[in-house]
């Protein structure tokens, strides 16, 4: 008998998970696998990034984005665990000041680890995904979503850590590589050959073009209509008139049909590169 397959995903924010890998999410979810979103913070120091939403003069941005991330979750209908933390903000100016002494970033790291080591050994993820050493983008608390997962990894699979506990060693850790160069490209060029306005030639101005680090493409184009209904659940963040639909989906569908991934943590003697999370997995 197959054993059943666990996936974790640990994110920073709410709407990450539906903008980060939410259609391979969807995919594995249609294949059995089991499938936990874990959220660090309630995102209620971000900004509204939806011009056209309207909203009441006294709105509770950490309410909305809770209600928000509870339909974005019922969209992909997976699991879902908050980790409750304060959300740093993103400290502006030069030199960026220091994070709310309150937030998720400016915790000992081993504090804000402690839930996630219980997660790891609890829910025994074959798969985590997580954000790279720079955090996707340099937001402080996506740089401590990276370090307090691997933190958790290493303490997870420690037999002297928290003694009596059954240990997990986790097989395989992916970072998110969707943003690359390489796909804003391809989408900006797309737009243009099909005569469309593109939104993508400011953000290619400038870029600082860094050596691939993807060594996993997972097709997922027959779930990009879930990445989507997760995405636009997420009202306060995402503009469904705006740059997340820019792209036509048969146009993505054919010019970048998957979500890509760099294999970080490889204790399966998997071989890069790869197509599928679970390689060397599967029985």
């Amino acid at each position: 008998m197959n054993k059943q397959l666990r996936l974790l995903a640990v994110h920073a924010h709410p709407d990450d998970e539906s903008s980060k890998g939410a259609a391979t999410v969807a995919k594995y979810l249609a294949e059995g696998v089991e499938v936990l979103i874990v959220t660090a913070t309630g995102g209620e120091r971000g900004d509204i990034l939806n011009p056209n939403l309207k909203l009441p003069e006294n709105y509770d941005l950490l309410q909305l984005r809770k209600a928000e991330m509870q339909a974005a979750i019922a969209a992909l209908g997976c699991q879902h665990q908050w980790l409750g933390f304060i959300d740093s903000g993103y400290p502006e100016g030069d030199p960026k000041p220091p994070v709310p002494a309150d937030s998720f970033a400016a915790l000992d790291l081993a504090v804000a680890s402690e839930e996630l080591i219980q997660i790891f050994r609890n829910f025994k993820p074959d798969v985590v995904i997580t954000y790279d050493e720079n955090g996707g983008y340099p937001h402080p608390d996506h740089i401590r979503t990276h370090e307090i997962t691997m933190f958790a990894y290493e303490k997870a699979k420690d037999p002297t850590y928290l003694p009596g506990q059954e240990i997990w060693e986790v097989p395989k850790i992916y970072y998110h590589q969707t943003f690359s160069h390489a796909r804003v490209l391809a989408f900006h060029q797309a737009l243009q050959q099909a005569g469309i306005a593109s939104p993508y030639e400011k953000w290619l101005e400038g870029w600082e073009i860094k050596p691939d680090r993807v060594t996993t493409k997972v097709n997922c184009a027959n779930y990009f209509f879930k990445r989507d209904q997760a995405l636009i659940a997420h009202a306060t963040q995402v503009d469904p008139q705006g740059q997340w639909f820019a792209m036509p989906r048969e146009i993505e569908r054919e010019v970048w049909p998957t979500e890509d991934y760099e294999l970080a943590i490889n204790n399966v003697g998997a071989i890069i590169p790869e197509v599928d999370l679970f390689n060397g997995l599967r029985s």
